[in-house]
């Protein structure tokens, strides 16, 4: 089953909380991309605009990273008009993962 993203645009689907698994959502933080898109993301509780993230890639790889990342259910992204904005989803990991995403925030860069 695939839940949608919060509300304020279209939600893209994303995996419901029971179906994360940690073995993705290590796969995907293990990346330095997108670590560094989910230490940006844990600043900004109401979400960024995704052109705003990773700009050091390209847009395609961009786009990659992000969809990686949602697909493991460790982001959100909304659709608003033209733009999308996504939101790491602390609540959801914190609870099945007590102390991962702290412990991921805290390590040196």
């Amino acid at each position: 089953m695939w839940l949608m993203a919060p509300t304020g645009g279209t939600p893209l689907p994303q995996p419901d909380r029971s179906e994360i698994r940690i073995e993705a959502v290590l796969a995907a933080l293990a990346d330095p991309v997108r670590l560094d898109v989910v230490r940006t993301l844990a600043g900004a509780p109401s979400g960024i605009a995704c052109g705003e993230l990773a700009r050091t890639v390209s847009p395609s790889t961009r786009t990659h990273h992000l969809n990686t990342l949602r697909a493991a259910g460790v982001i959100s992204t909304v659709a608003v008009g033209t733009r999308k904005i996504s939101s790491l989803r602390r609540e959801d990991l914190d609870a099945l993962f007590p102390g991962l995403l702290d412990g991921v925030l805290a390590a040196p860069r």
